[in-house]
């Protein structure tokens, strides 16, 4: 399904679309994977390595689309994963780590599985913990 940390690009499995002055799942896409494999439990960890592209949006206000995976119970969330692609099953995220920001928002955004969402928000690149996030938006709301 997914070949060297990029989603097929052949019209099946499609981003979404990038706002007016948005910044693209493209562009988030182009952070490489740097993988290891924990020789003790085989457990795989990744960092990121950022291209300049992206670190020169690092603390800076982004626009961006996609749709939200709640993390939180409730019709509004402040703390959900907004997914480059369209969800495939609810029961297992098929998202790389470049495919998928953690949004903190400032205010309640209503929910919707099914639409992709505009916002906005100031991007922070994390994962030199390895923890599989690289990418957070803080202070988000609708755009």
């Amino acid at each position: 399904m997914q070949d060297g940390g990029q989603a097929p690009h052949d019209g099946t499995w499609q981003p979404a679309r990038t706002p007016p002055g948005g910044t693209s799942w493209r562009l988030l896409e182009s952070t490489r994977l740097n993988d290891r494999t924990d020789p003790s439990t085989k457990i795989i960890y990744t960092r990121p390595v950022f291209p300049a592209g992206i670190r020169n949006l690092s603390g800076r206000q982004i626009k961006v689309a996609g749709w939200m995976m709640p993390l939180e119970n409730g019709a509004r969330q402040k703390h959900f994963v907004l997914l480059g692609y369209p969800p495939g099953c609810p029961f297992h995220l098929h998202a790389l780590p470049n495919q998928f920001i953690e949004v903190y928002s400032s205010v309640p955004i209503r929910m919707d599985e099914v639409n992709p969402i505009i916002i906005s928000g100031t991007l922070e690149l994390t994962g030199q913990d390895e923890s599989g996030v690289f990418y957070r938006l803080r202070n988000a709301r609708p755009a």
